[in-house]
């Protein structure tokens, strides 16, 4: 018998490539933003200012750090407060993101996320923090962003490197849902078609990162993929990435890269629904191995040594992880086997396969 309590998070999008500063102006006319304020890396400053030519800007944030230091969060709430602010557009990756949903976290203001990286952030009701290289998250209905503008044009600009770790993040986002603590059939229905839209638009990029279909494909993929996410929850693979993210302040999509095939290959025999579909959707001969083919074939560093993480930090990150392990993992899993993983990721060790 099928039974399940789902929630789909309410949410605009406007999908439409070439025409992000008519959409961002539609949104905020939309939502009578009357003192806005701008989140914008200097990375996408140009596409910020032509947004600002359009939109009642009072307040504008060019530095963005990730993982959202607290401190930089306290500053965007306190200018927040200070002009008055009714609406905050961010034009960026998750880190973007992630500040305006620390302002809408502590002052209820909505925002108009413009994401410029697959990270998926502006789908979710999840923020996050960092405050003495410890990361936390939670969930809020308040930093749900209300639109979100999508634009592939955006994105034409990335690096290749970067925008197919980016967009193995969203992968892991799809994959981590399958057994997330709120896992049902529609998010799992989510979940899959996006990876079956991620994989070949990846592939695409990966040849030519000015290919535009590839690109909306891509962007199509990990909009699923985050919603999903934001529906199931967290699950284990992101309670890892988060720890390593804040202890060592790794990079946020390449962590997510570089972990994912150890946690498919740690639920492959006691989650075989999940590992078909991942394996169906990379063409691998299993799920694990599969996803690490697809990491390797991206050209996407392979370890967490590579990505800065000491090798004396694996005991203490896979402690602090086994607090975290949500009750819907596939099969228990205790500190041992965290540290194997974590350890197997820092040496980025070829996949084997967990009999015990």
């Amino acid at each position: 018998m099928m039974a399940f309590d789902h929630t789909t998070l309410a949410q605009r999008v406007l999908f439409q490539h070439g025409r992000v500063v008519d959409n961002v102006e539609a949104a905020v006319a939309a939502l009578s933003g009357a003192r806005v304020l701008l989140v914008a890396d200097t990375s996408v400053a140009a596409v910020a200012d032509a947004v600002a030519t359009r939109i009642p800007v009072v307040a504008r944030i060019g530095e963005i750090v990730q993982h959202v230091p607290v401190e930089h969060g306290d500053a965007a709430v306190a200018l927040t407060r200070s002009e008055n602010v009714d609406l905050v557009v961010s034009i960026g990756g998750g880190s973007a993101t992630g500040l305006a949903k620390y302002v809408a976290r502590d002052t209820g203001t909505p925002i108009v996320a413009v994401p410029t990286t697959f990270a998926g952030s502006e789908a979710t009701d999840v923020w996050g923090q960092t405050a003495g290289a410890r990361k936390t998250t939670g969930s809020s209905p308040a930093v749900l962003p209300r639109t979100v503008v999508y634009d592939a044009e955006l994105f034409a600009t990335l690096p290749a490197d970067l925008a197919v770790a980016s967009g193995l993040n969203a992968l892991a986002h799809a994959v981590d849902g399958f057994w997330a603590p709120r896992a049902d059939p529609i998010n799992t229905a989510l979940g899959t078609e996006g990876i079956r839209a991620l994989v070949p638009g990846l592939r695409g990029i990966a040849a030519d990162a000015d290919d535009l279909d590839a690109l909306e494909r891509t962007l199509y993929g990990a909009y699923l993929a985050a919603v999903a996410f934001a529906s199931a929850g967290s699950g284990l693979h992101h309670k890892i990435c988060h720890v390593l993210g804040g202890a060592f302040d790794l990079a946020h999509a390449q962590t997510h890269a570089v972990v994912l095939p150890y946690v498919m290959d740690l639920f492959a025999s006691t989650a075989p629904d999940a590992a078909s579909r991942v394996s169906h959707a990379v063409g691998g001969p299993d799920a694990a191995s599969g996803l690490f083919a697809l990491r390797e074939e991206l050209g996407v560093v392979g370890s967490l040594r590579e990505l800065g993480m000491p090798e004396g930090g694996i005991d203490g990150a896979a402690t602090r992880v086994a607090a975290l392990v949500p009750p819907s993992t596939p099969r228990p899993v205790d500190p041992a086997m965290l540290r194997a993983l974590i350890g197997a990721a820092w040496a980025g060790a070829p996949v084997g396969h967990h009999d015990n």
